[in-house]
């Protein structure tokens, strides 16, 4: 093995840890700054189909590590491509987005607020998602997950809502 090839592969490698250390940091931020929210969630009256608390820290690690590394996916196809930049720029908004969201729903406890992030992250994740699939279908696919428990927090962050007002 050369050492140009050993180089290029010890690049792409530090390339994808970035890819997903990225999202752990956003979701790993966002957590600690609404650690102290257990009580909070605890005592409000949640909808049919929703998970134990603990649940929700497992899922949104696995979801961040497919987005990250669906996003260097669409970064490996040229990021010089105006195209990969505009995906990139969607898959970006909507990691701003998802760490504004636990702060307004937990940390300000604006379940109604947190609602309107939630779906305009709904909209610019799945916007991201499509713009990766025509880039990348594996990247598309693993982004899906994502978009989907999007969805589902939407029904019970609205459900929460709803029932707590």
């Amino acid at each position: 093995m050369n050492h140009t090839f050993k180089v290029i592969n010890a690049r792409k490698i530090f390339q994808l840890l970035v890819a997903i250390l990225l999202p752990l940091a956003v979701g790993g931020l966002s957590g600690l700054l609404t650690q102290n929210s257990r009580v909070f969630y605890a005592a409000l009256e949640k909808p049919p189909l929703s998970p134990p608390g603990f649940i929700f820290p497992i899922v949104w690690t696995i979801l961040y590590i497919l987005i990250g590394i669906a996003s260097y996916l669409v970064y490996r196809q040229g990021y010089d491509k105006p195209y990969v930049k505009d995906a990139l720029r969607y898959y970006a908004a909507s990691l701003t987005l998802s760490f504004i969201w636990p702060l307004v729903f937990f940390r300000f406890q604006m379940l109604f607020g947190a609602f309107w992030v939630l779906l305009l992250l709904w909209l610019i994740a799945g916007i991201a998602t499509a713009k990766f699939y025509r880039i990348e279908h594996a990247a598309g696919l693993l982004m899906l997950p994502y978009w989907l428990w999007i969805t589902f927090a939407g029904y019970l962050n609205l459900a929460t809502w709803l029932l707590n007002r």
